[in-house]
């Protein structure tokens, strides 16, 4: 096995961290089309801190390669295609850069090659949409002159302990002989070991329902807190109470962004739909899990009322505006979403987060702070949005030096000492 060469397609969250683990026992070539990402690794940085400096430059003495340009892999036999799938302002599939990729690797293409897919997609979408792709870029047949796998991701952004080999992975081919070829090539690398899916549609199934069991039952805790509120009852400690059962899922209340919970339900219901059956359960969860922001931004804005505080110019500010904690990954951060709630009201939003790379495009419109203001007796309120560790040791008296006149602390991840409203 070690004498295959490998081609990762999409140098993010996912393949970067997948990139450096093979590349420890493979010969790897990185691709991506962003040509800054590409320098900015050349040079050790990796702006997602998934990789420590040493890392991405021990991949670099490994012999891996990092480029943009496709030829630059056209002597690779594997290729493994990590690009993101988003959804589109319609909440559909945006298979574009899925696609896009596919195309580009079906143009250098060769005899007895494997493509595996990691990118989360609906069952189907392998065999059914990329394999013509490839098919009609190469000119060869598949199965007889390619093959493919899927082997879906399973990173968890910010996550310093269930890193890429410490993650159990799923895998699959297009034949038996493939799969099983597909399956020792990651247990090579993956020490919590791998499951062999019989099917690639079974395993790209097994992904996407991952998430959308998260964000559904997220869903039923967003609304019991919402239940709870109206009661006066503290839905942590209801949650805390009940957990008491062996076999009670313990979950909180929260945000549900990102690139994964926030979007995977979606592919699936896409494809149901299609097939004539409205998933009514999972599109409900979604809406619940969406509203979300709405809801955090009127409590402030009615603790305010209450408190007597001016709207107009009132100053407010978000602490945290990563989709999660101990990250700086702002993909579909339903932050952002609060932070435009409370500007229609015309109030000036300030916001402070110490993992942010402001110069990122989804900063560009954010008014910063670039540290905690405190002393400062400035916001009318403030929203604690996301559970960083550093939040977590702010002490009350830290908020009353931060407020102006009765401190409004509206506490969206449970770790406020004395919140004003807890979620």
């Amino acid at each position: 096995m070690n004498n295959e060469k490998i081609c990762i397609v999409g140098l993010g969250y996912v393949g970067l961290p997948l990139a450096h683990a093979f590349s420890k026992k493979y010969s790897v070539v990185g691709l991506d089309i962003n040509i800054e990402r590409i320098e900015e690794l050349k040079n050790g940085f990796d702006r997602t801190q998934e990789l420590t400096t040493n890392q991405v430059k021990e991949s670099i003495e490994n012999g891996m390669v990092y480029t943009s340009i496709i030829d630059d892999a056209k002597d690779c036999n594997i290729y493994i295609v990590t690009v993101p799938t988003p959804i589109d302002e319609s909440n559909e599939p945006d298979l574009t850069p899925i696609v896009k990729s596919t195309e580009s690797i079906g143009k250098i293409l060769k005899q007895d090659d494997i493509v595996i897919y990691e990118s989360t997609v609906y069952p189907g979408v392998t065999e059914e949409v990329c394999v013509p792709i490839l098919e009609k870029e190469s000119g060869l047949k598949f199965n007889e002159s390619f093959f493919c796998g899927y082997s879906p991701e399973r990173i968890n952004p910010g996550d310093k302990e269930h890193t890429v080999t410490k993650i159990l992975k799923i895998t699959s081919g297009s034949t038996p002989e493939i799969a099983k070829k597909v399956d020792e090539l990651y247990k090579s690398i993956i020490i919590a070991g791998t499951h062999l899916a019989p099917t690639i549609k079974v395993a790209e199934a097994a992904k996407v329902i991952e998430n959308t069991q998260r964000d559904v039952n997220i869903a039923l805790i967003n609304e019991l807190a919402m239940i709870f509120d109206l009661m006066g009852i503290n839905t942590n400690d209801v949650i805390e109470a009940a957990a008491t059962k062996w076999n009670f899922i313990k979950l909180y209340p929260g945000l549900v962004g990102g690139h994964c919970i926030g979007v995977d339900p979606y592919y699936l219901t896409h494809k149901a739909q299609s097939l004539g059956y409205m998933p009514n359960l999972i599109l409900g969860a979604r809406q619940i899990n969406n509203s979300m922001s709405k809801l955090i931004a009127d409590k402030t804005i009615k603790k305010m009322v209450k408190f007597d505080k001016k709207l107009k110019n009132a100053n407010i500010l978000v602490m945290g505006v990563t989709f999660k904690e101990n990250c700086p990954d702002m993909r579909n951060s339903k932050v952002l979403d609060i932070i435009k709630e409370l500007e229609e009201f015309e109030c000036n939003v300030e916001v402070y987060d110490y993992w942010v790379d402001r110069s990122d495009l989804e900063t560009k419109d954010l008014n910063f702070v670039n540290e905690l203001p405190l002393n400062s007796n400035k916001y009318d309120a403030i929203v604690v949005a996301v559970g960083h560790d550093k939040f977590k040791e702010i002490t009350t008296q830290e908020y009353e030096s931060m407020s102006k006149g009765t401190p409004i602390v509206i506490d969206v991840k449970g770790i406020v000492e004395k919140p004003t409203w807890r979620l």
